[in-house]
């Protein structure tokens, strides 16, 4: 019997990076460690706006260790290709993305993984948007929407759960209910990866740069050691 291979997942605590990671353990892959970007000088993720504390619980419900990287865009690179050379020297011989069809990224990735001898793997590859966003909510994940770039849709979605009918309303205003170009991020709670739910709990808004942000933290009256 195949031992299974360990990964590495790219992990921005939204929808895809999940899904992408639930994709590859059915496939019998083994996950052996999350890896996740922050802002050079602020304290939380990139894009997705999220605090250590959230990343880190989901590691933990996970059951896999966490590594963190900061960087500015400039220094993107230098610290995405460090991050594979660690895991390469771990034993761990391929890193999941959850890409769905954006090329540019695509290729991008696979360059970079290809320069430090690893495999890029995208298990959601040029897979119906909406199939993928269905399979997601029917195989039980909760997440909702944290972040909202206001340039693209309204900022009343923000706080909303990822659901079939939130993704009719975006739908039926001509929103790509996937947020593949950056209309919204998501946070993920719950789900098959996850040994137990994280206890969210959101707080103010704050707006930047054309885009609202949800603080998030966890919510100490529910959480457990």
């Amino acid at each position: 019997m195949t031992r299974p291979r360990k990964f590495v997942a790219s992990w921005s605590g939204g929808k895809d990076s999940a899904l992408a990671v639930y994709r590859a353990i059915q496939a019998g892959e083994h996950p052996a460690m999350l890896w996740t970007m922050f802002e050079k000088d602020q304290p939380h993720s990139k894009s997705h706006a999220l605090p250590p504390e959230i990343i880190q619980a989901q590691a933990k419900q996970l059951g896999v260790p966490l590594m963190i990287r900061k960087a500015d865009w400039a220094g993107y690179e230098t610290q995405f290709l460090d991050a594979m050379r660690v895991c390469k020297a771990h034993g761990i011989p391929q890193a999941v993305f959850g890409d769905i069809d954006l090329i540019d990224h695509l290729v991008w990735v696979q360059s970079m993984c290809e320069k430090v001898g690893m495999k890029a793997v995208h298990p959601l590859w040029e897979e119906p948007r909406r199939k993928l966003l269905e399979e997601f909510i029917s195989n039980g994940f909760e997440a909702y929407i944290i972040v909202v770039n206001t340039k693209l849709m309204p900022a009343e979605f923000l706080g909303r759960r990822f659901t079939i009918e939130l993704m009719d309303e975006l739908e039926a205003l001509g929103i790509d209910s996937c947020g593949e170009s950056g209309e919204f991020h998501t946070v993920v709670v719950d789900g098959p990866i996850f040994n137990e739910r994280i206890p969210l709990k959101m707080g103010e808004s704050v707006e930047k740069d054309g885009y609202v942000f949800l603080r998030c933290e966890l919510d100490e009256k529910t959480s457990t050691d």
